[in-house]
């Protein structure tokens, strides 16, 4: 199967960041659970152009991360 652009498929998804004004992506990761044809269940990822395999690694360690424990921008009693 060829390579797709996914944009559109994440956007009817009803995928969201919340951003700041003058925030700027520059890359992306993506893991896509998918249901194939004959109903097997796969994953599948998607990475932005040029994005290296360490920085890759490292967004995915960090996902992980905020997923397990929750993230907050606001500093806890834990870290003053």
């Amino acid at each position: 199967m060829p390579d797709q652009k996914i944009g559109q498929l994440i956007d009817a998804l009803g995928v969201e960041a919340t951003l700041d004004e003058g925030d700027l992506p520059t890359d992306a990761f993506v893991i896509l659970k998918v249901v194939k044809a004959d109903g097997t269940v796969t994953l599948a990822s998607a990475r932005s152009e040029g994005l290296d395999w360490i920085t890759r690694l490292g967004m995915l360690t960090a996902a992980q991360t905020i997923e397990n424990s929750g993230y907050s921008d606001t500093p806890t009693d834990d870290d003053t």
